[in-house]
């Protein structure tokens, strides 16, 4: 069992950043890819971010590439997306997840979902 705890969000006007944290439980985080997905209101959840077990490889969709970089600490058993150049359209609840066996975008092999945490851009 892993509980994920995010962190971070907030308003922030357009071109700003945020930092989110997802802060993990338990003592085997390395054993877990992890990552970061969003959903806007009225919309489908989307992926946003992936980081491989060690975080050697890092996978984005393609509208967050160049902006955003997730990257994770295991000796923290925490994971960060570092959002620069932030847009109206980057507003949705962000949420991290973790999957054991899997590395990539799709929602339905991750295990594990935190409470996720608001971000908004202002215009």
């Amino acid at each position: 069992q892993v509980q994920l705890v995010e962190s971070g969000g907030g308003l922030v006007q357009a071109g700003g950043s945020l930092r989110l944290s997802c802060a993990a439980s338990g003592r085997t985080f390395s054993s877990y890819a992890m990552g970061w997905f969003r959903q806007a209101p009225g919309r489908e959840r989307e992926f946003v971010a992936a980081v491989s077990w060690s975080g050697d490889r890092t996978y984005y969709t393609d509208s967050v590439k160049g902006r955003f970089t997730i990257s994770r600490d295991n000796a923290k058993n925490t994971v960060y997306l570092q959002m620069n150049s932030l847009e109206a359209e980057d507003t949705a609840t962000y949420y991290c997840a973790a999957a054991r066996a899997y590395y990539g975008g799709r929602a339905q092999a991750y295990e594990y979902w935190g409470q996720g945490t608001q971000v908004t851009v202002s215009s």
